[in-house]
């Protein structure tokens, strides 16, 4: 009996990894169904791990969570009301600042490669395709998301197609970064006339409407000259492999 289920894990195993290379359609079938199984998987552990926890672990604490979040969600809420109303106020006496807060908090599913880990899919039900988001990590710039067989996708820091726009130093020289596929990121197309120095903080700047302007990216660690233009090898703060948790920037 046991052989005989392993044979036919090994049939449906091969099935699966054949059908990635036949067609377009069924490899959005099969990914939206791994998907599935993936959350169910999740929700399941969440659920069993809560009812552990509540019962014979940390009852009251978890009660306490619970109530905090709760407080958080009506904060919230409150919160894009007041930016809302402060950014018609801004625009009606004709003023260029703006307040954001739409920002939302999303899980990680599963990598979409086990020999990448710089990509990772993630849960958003109301995912726009069209769109391209930002990602954050506490407090620093994590990557970007992309549609992928109209899925989310989220394309880490790592990652060379991971794409976004900076500012460099004190003097807010523009750049544009990118992965280059280890634990380093690229600054490229840096003017040359605008001075760069070893140890300079890196942040986006907005003009990409990706980011809010001034989120952390790291530090810069080498400086090069190319043709037209400087290059910057930067150390990113985001380390993290795969988070269970991110913020997206859903727009501003």
């Amino acid at each position: 009996m046991n052989k005989r289920f392993i044979k036919l894990f090994i049939l449906f195993i091969l099935f699966i990894s054949g059908a990635f290379y036949i067609s377009t359609p069924l490899q959005t079938i099969l990914l939206e169904l791994n998907q599935k199984i993936v959350l169910t998987y999740h929700d399941k552990i969440d659920t069993i791990n809560n009812t552990i926890n509540e019962h014979f672990l940390q009852k009251e604490k978890i009660q306490q969570l619970t109530i905090q979040l709760e407080d958080y969600k009506n904060s919230q809420l409150l919160m894009h009301q007041f930016t809302s109303q402060l950014n018609n106020l801004l625009l009606a006496n004709k003023s260029q600042l703006r307040f954001y807060s739409n920002v939302e908090l999303v899980k990680t599913i599963s990598y979409s490669n086990l020999s990448d880990f710089t990509k990772v899919w993630i849960d958003m039900p109301d995912f726009n395709s069209s769109k391209i988001y930002g990602l954050i990590h506490n407090d620093t710039v994590a990557g970007i998301v992309i549609n992928k067989n109209s899925k989310p996708l989220a394309l880490l820091n790592a990652n060379q197609k991971s794409s976004y726009a900076v500012f460099v130093g004190p003097n807010n020289a523009p750049g544009v970064t990118h992965g280059r596929g280890d634990n380093f990121l690229v600054v490229d197309f840096i003017p040359t006339w605008m001075s760069i120095n070893i140890g300079d903080e890196i942040v986006t700047s907005g003009l990409d409407k990706l980011f809010f302007p001034g989120l952390r990216v790291g530090k810069v660690i080498s400086v090069s000259t190319q043709s037209g233009y400087q290059s910057a090898i930067v150390e990113p703060y985001f380390k993290a492999i795969k988070p269970s948790y991110f913020h997206l920037i859903k727009g501003f």
